[in-house]
C-alpha cells in the first residue's frame, strides 16, 4: 500500500497538483468521480463498459488515497476501526 500511495503522491507533486489538491478538492473530486462511476449503472446493473468501470473506480481510490495521505490517516487503521464499529451496529443475526 505505501509503494501504491508514493506513486500516486509522485505523480500528483511531478505535475504541479499538490498545490490544489486540497482536502476540500479531493473530497470534491472523490465525489465526482463516484458520480461517473454509478453513471456507469444508471440504467442497467450490468455495465456495458466494464474497462470505464475500472477507470473510474480507479480515480475514486487514487483521490481517496492522496487525500487519506494528505490528513496523515493511516489506511489499514482507519478501515479496521470503521469494520470494528461496523461489527457491533451490524451483527450477524443467528
Amino acid at each position: 500500500m505505501d509503494d501504491l500511495i508514493a506513486k500516486i503522491i509522485k505523480f500528483r507533486d511531478q505535475r504541479g497538483w499538490d498545490k490544489t489538491d486540497t482536502p476540500e478538492n479531493l473530497t470534491k473530486s472523490i465525489v465526482l468521480e463516484a458520480a461517473e462511476l454509478l453513471d456507469n449503472f444508471q440504467w442497467s446493473a450490468s455495465p456495458k463498459d466494464m474497462e470505464n468501470v475500472k477507470e473510474e473506480l480507479a480515480d475514486v481510490l487514487i483521490y481517496s488515497l492522496a487525500l487519506a495521505h494528505d490528513l496523515d490517516f493511516n489506511i489499514e487503521e482507519i478501515i479496521d476501526e470503521k469494520l470494528k464499529k461496523n461489527l457491533k451496529k451490524y451483527p450477524i443475526k443467528k
